[in-house]
């Protein structure tokens, strides 16, 4: 099939890839859907720096609606931790396991991020997130609920 305009697919054949950002103090849930990859991946780059460049710093990034990962995807998650621990940030992974679990365990990614199974862990294990879920009177259950994060 011959494209029209400058060699790039139609609109309908590019992957997409959904970012909802929920924040509280310097932290913020990054909730993705869709596909990372070469096409998608500088949309959460860019996400990342401008919550960095605004002072969020501590992130989780929560991958469970994520439908494919590849190598471009994980890069601009490195990328997106360095990035973040430059300014003294973090960056958590939620995934429920598959396929995407499978690809930080083989390129040994594990070693790198920390992985929960759900938002509320990875909020109940990061003393950053307690403080700013405090300073809005919520327990992370409460957060969690209110923000319908499971």
């Amino acid at each position: 099939m011959i494209w029209p305009g400058p060699k790039s697919p139609p609109e309908a054949a590019v992957p997409s890839l959904h970012i909802n950002a929920i924040s509280a103090g310097d932290c913020a849930v990054l909730r993705l859907a869709g596909e990372m990859d070469v096409y998608t991946s500088p949309k959460l780059r860019k996400q990342v720096a401008d919550l960095a460049e605004n002072g969020t710093i501590h992130v989780i990034a929560d991958l469970r609606g994520v439908d494919f990962l590849d190598s471009t995807g994980l890069g601009a998650l490195v990328g997106s931790l360095k990035r973040l621990r430059i300014h003294q940030g973090s960056l958590m992974i939620v995934t429920s396991g598959g396929r995407i679990l499978k690809l930080f365990q083989i390129t040994g990614l594990t070693h790198a991020f920390a992985l929960h199974s759900c938002v509320m862990d990875a909020i109940s294990a990061d003393q950053h997130w307690q403080v700013a879920i405090a300073g809005e009177g919520r327990s992370a259950e409460e957060w969690c609920s209110k923000y319908e994060v499971p």
